[in-house]
């Protein structure tokens, strides 16, 4: 039912092993402050992040990297991946199972070997691909094992950025830049969406970018909708245009929003005004030593000085890197405690909405350091107009 595999190549992972040994050290280290005898780590990003494999095998049962002090680091896969694995990772510990009810069992033995059985185990209980259906089914199988909730053990040490991972997101912030460029360059009465999807897709390849993700693209009344996806549809003169989009370099992502305006649309213009303000209020902002939260309630206050609350209706930031981003990283929300350091990287997105429902705004990724926030892009963000 179970196999062991050993002596991984970690040919394809995108930064050497004494990277990834780091980022392992470091997490042991958090997991002693949380008083965890081991860590299952499932989500995407954080097992990118810590393995270099991007993990999307897991989607039929989760492969979990088994973390425990004493051991070497343990991935638990199916069989059907563990020749990828093998090639994408840095893990040297590879157990597999086969069929979907083999799961439970076969993670269970890996625990039990290690002793864990009545251990405290962290979980990462916030995250995407961990079913409490998982969980359970594990918990039959070590009915004394102590679950724990770990959903911020990863993010606490993926948050702050080594030199290398600055250098990916530097690069993939370069690729960004051209994806911007293009979609402002573009812009003319008739084009479509997904001709200029097309063209952005196109030049990044160019570039030597690994990949760009378009999170929203819309034209006109279709900036209405919350990451729209790029259609048929034209922009016309006298209509706004936005974007959401972020290169990849090295599997680090760096985001932005830039929003444009073919000829004069006064309710977008006036909406980019002011999310224009609240963006510049909320980066002058970020320093080490402020809390998430302090940042965010800046950001708010410019909001509130406008009479207008009701047209900001998320966050004001987050942690970026890997995977974008990652459900349970760090939150620029209200009442976040979590200090901001040098080497955060965070996108910082400013997207309001209109009385008659346009979204509009504008965004930066920016690295933290000892003087404050240093904006990644090259590209302003005053509002184009076409």
């Amino acid at each position: 039912m179970a196999t062991t595999f050993s002596a991984s190549s970690s040919a394809g992972s995108p930064f050497p092993r004494s990277e990834y040994e780091r980022r392992h050290r470091e997490v042991f280290e958090a997991m002693a402050r949380a008083s965890l005898d081991a860590l299952l780590v499932t989500a995407h990003g954080h097992l990118r992040y810590l393995t270099g494999y991007d993990g999307l095998g897991g989607y039929f049962m989760p492969f979990p990297l088994v973390l425990a002090p004493g051991r070497k680091p343990t991935y638990v896969v199916r069989e059907y991946e563990v020749n990828g694995v093998r090639v994408e990772s840095c893990i040297d510990e590879i157990v597999a199972y086969v069929q979907q009810q083999d799961f439970a069992k076969v993670c269970a033995d890996v625990l039990r070997n290690y002793g864990l059985e009545n251990r405290r185990v962290g979980f990462e209980l916030g995250c995407w691909n961990l079913a409490p259906a998982d969980v359970i089914a594990l918990q039959a199988q070590l009915p004394n094992m102590k679950v724990a909730d770990a959903t911020r053990v990863v993010p606490s040490v993926s948050v702050v950025k080594s030199e290398l991972e600055i250098k990916a997101m530097r690069d993939a912030m370069a690729i960004t830049d051209v994806a911007v460029r293009t979609f402002l360059a573009a812009l003319r009465d008739g084009v479509t969406e997904v001709e200029v999807a097309a063209a952005i897709h196109g030049e990044v390849r160019i570039a030597d970018g690994d990949d760009v993700r378009l999170f929203s693209l819309g034209f006109g009344e279709r900036n209405k909708l919350p990451h729209a996806k790029p259609t048929c549809h034209p922009i016309r003169n006298n209509e706004p245009a936005m974007i959401e989009v972020g290169g990849i370099k090295r599997a680090y992502a760096a985001g932005l929003v830039r929003s444009a305006v073919l000829g004069r649309h006064p309710e977008t213009e006036s909406l980019y005004a002011l999310a224009e303000e609240t963006l510049e209020a909320a980066l002058a902002a970020i320093k080490p030593g402020v809390t998430a939260g302090e940042v965010d309630a800046v950001g708010r206050k410019v909001i509130g000085r406008s009479g207008r609350p009701e047209v900001f209706r998320h966050r004001t930031g987050y942690q970026i890197g890997i995977n974008w981003g990652e459900r349970g990283n760090l939150s620029l929300e209200p009442g976040a405690p979590d200090l901001l350091l040098a080497g955060m990287t965070l996108h910082m997105p400013i997207i309001l909405f209109s009385e008659s429902g346009y979204l509009f705004g504008c965004s930066e990724t920016v690295l933290v350091t000892e003087s404050g926030a240093e904006i990644l892009s090259r590209t302003p963000h005053t509002l184009y107009r076409a």
